[in-house]
């Protein structure tokens, strides 16, 4: 029988209270100024859960906190009921009664900022423009956004670069970053990616490295590291994929000590977010394990 959302928010907090919650205390109250990191949580960690209806965005921050000792939260555009004011203040008043910080919105679906054609790139700005003026409403500080688009390198590269000075110019008096996630294609490319944001050349356009993304094509893959390396030049965001973990916690698909001390030594300030995608564990022992190895190895960097 299919679990009803009730259900589920009460299961989940049993099984994240079950896998760790004893050392899910805050970050802050851990380490102090130690370690210049906050852990939030990203909204796809529970992809699975949304999917199948048995939680909606209202309760994300919610379960957040309360199951997870998370305080900050990485919303997914698509799992959004609306932008209007309405749904917006019914989510802003949940993350306020939580103390919970709406950190970023990962904006999907809005068509391809790189795209080489005129009138479908400016279409596709235009409809990024909801997601900015939420992300103000709601306090983030910034909206991730795609580079895609179809054409050369060369192509995509100059009509993403005009794509993101357009939305960049209209987020700037709104106080939002852009940020670019390496998310498949030419983004996967570090050195594609930060050439094109270097050319934007706007202090508001950034990048959002993730640790797990960096699949250019079939057969192609770009070096993590260097990567991460490479990204973190314009970073004003990280995230923390994480998909299987071993009997001593640690992520088997990427050595999560090294991708940190690229981040801490970049002089990077700010909010790193898990995102889960494992099948292996659950998504609230997956998010459990990942908090968990992120604060042992900001342990170890402080």
């Amino acid at each position: 029988m299919k679990p009803n959302r009730r259900d589920f928010l009460r299961t989940t907090t049993v099984a994240a209270s079950g896998i760790g919650m004893t050392a899910a205390v805050s970050l802050n109250r851990i380490f102090g100024k130690q370690v210049p990191f906050r852990i939030s949580l990203a909204e796809w960690s529970l992809h699975n859960a949304l999917n199948a209806k048995v939680m909606t965005n209202l309760d994300f921050p919610v379960k957040a906190a309360r199951d997870f000792d998370i305080y900050g939260v990485e919303y997914v555009s698509t799992f959004f009921q609306d932008t209007g004011t309405e749904y917006l203040n019914e989510l802003l008043q949940i993350t306020r009664d939580y103390d919970v910080q709406n950190v970023l919105i990962m904006v999907d679906g809005e068509g391809s900022l790189g795209n080489p054609g005129e009138t479908a790139r400016i279409k596709s700005v235009e409809q990024h423009y909801r997601w900015v003026e939420a992300a103000k409403f709601l306090g983030c500080h910034s909206i991730r956004v795609n580079a895609s688009g179809r054409g050369t390198e060369s192509e995509v590269a100059a009509a993403t670069v005009q794509g993101l000075r357009k939305l960049s110019e209209f987020a700037e008096p709104l106080n939002i970053n852009v940020i670019v996630e390496n998310h498949g294609g030419y983004s996967s490319n570090g050195k594609w990616l930060t050439d094109v944001i270097s050319r934007v050349g706007m202090a508001n356009c950034g990048t959002l490295p993730d640790f797990g993304n960096f699949t250019i094509s079939a057969g192609e893959t770009y070096d993590r590291y260097l990567g991460v390396v490479e990204l973190m030049q314009y970073a004003k965001g990280v995230s923390a994929k994480s998909n299987a973990f071993d009997e001593n916690g640690n992520e088997t698909t990427m050595d999560y000590y090294r991708l940190l001390r690229i981040v801490y030594d970049s002089g990077y300030q700010g909010w790193i977010g898990i995102e889960y995608e494992g099948r292996e564990l659950s998504e609230p022992e997956g998010i459990m394990a990942t908090k968990r190895l992120l604060e042992r190895v900001f342990a170890e960097l402080a």
